[in-house]
């Protein structure tokens, strides 16, 4: 199946270890994405066990639901924003569950997609939504917000080293013409980064954290990551396991210091007491792997 060589499920081996799917279990995807998680899950959890699997993207789902076929009856696919994971469960009668995971940030199957506008690689609008039914764009943020307030995005959700130069270059081009496109966007921020200090950014594109943070910004991924943790923790079995995979160090911290609060209360111990990251091996084999960290907690 060609999403199959599209995405391919970040630390998996890792995850299926440390969340030990069993058969007859109740796991919980709730970033379901193209589903690369889920089929392991499932086939470890059958027979008689059941995955409810949450995502926000609906194009994401239609995949899944081609590609977890054979497992109908077993899986439920749910279009919804992670933070309504309680009312998810409750509406489905779902008191416990035996297992959660997180796989945090956006496919390359998103990413693939010129028309979403989460990349630099291709012209596509700038859209940047994980649920198109959501009301604001990155083009509403990049076009609207002020000098001011894109220099704080930027830097707060991105840590843009180069986030007042970026927002004023920004601020005045976007007089001459709105910034409609992704390679707009990726360009001006080439032109706003000094070009001696370009170099200091040859792992990666210098527009990538800029595009990080419009995105984070743009679906709110921050906000509720804290509470929907705290509720996953609230719903688990005793000695049943959340495992979380994070893509930049603002979900890491979030993760980090939520672990840390739960454990003081005395509502998880924590498993992996440093994240873990890629095998050497994965990351040749899959690249977009290298920044991920996993972390791990049991309910107590």
């Amino acid at each position: 199946m060609q999403i199959e060589k599209l995405h391919v499920p970040v630390m998996l081996n890792e995850v299926l270890e440390f969340l030990n799917p069993q058969p007859g279990q109740i796991i919980v995807d709730a970033t379901l994405g193209t589903g690369g998680h889920a089929l392991e899950i499932l086939r470890r959890i059958s027979p008689g066990g059941r995955l409810i699997g949450i995502d926000r993207d609906e194009n994401s789902l239609a995949v899944c639901q081609q590609r977890l076929a054979e497992f109908k009856g077993s899986v439920e696919f749910v279009h919804a924003n992670f933070s309504q994971l309680d009312e998810v469960l409750e509406a489905r009668g779902i008191k416990e569950i035996d297992g959660i995971i997180f796989d945090l940030g956006i496919s390359t199957y998103q990413l693939a997609d010129a028309q979403r506008g989460f990349s630099f690689k291709e012209e596509g609008p700038l859209d940047m939504r994980l649920d198109k039914n959501s009301y604001i764009s990155a083009y509403d943020l990049v076009n609207n917000l002020n000098e001011n307030e894109i220099s704080a995005l930027l830097w707060n959700f991105g840590q843009e080293r180069w986030h007042n130069r970026i927002a004023h270059l920004l601020v005045q081009e976007r007089r001459n013409e709105p910034i409609a496109t992704t390679t707009q966007l990726a360009n001006l921020v080439m032109r706003a980064i000094p070009h001696r200090y370009r170099r200091s950014y040859y792992r990666i594109h210098p527009a990538t954290r800029t595009f990080q943070a419009v995105r984070i910004a743009v679906n709110r991924e921050l906000e509720v990551l804290e509470s929907t943790v705290k509720k996953a923790v609230d719903i688990l079995r005793k000695q049943s396991r959340i495992c979380v995979i994070s893509f930049h160090s603002l979900e890491d911290r979030v993760i980090k210091h939520t672990f840390r609060a739960l454990k003081s209360s005395g509502l998880i111990n924590i498993v992996t007491a440093k994240p873990l990251t890629p095998r050497w091996a994965e990351v040749e084999a899959n690249p977009s792997s290298r920044s991920s960290k996993f972390r791990v907690a049991e309910r107590a």
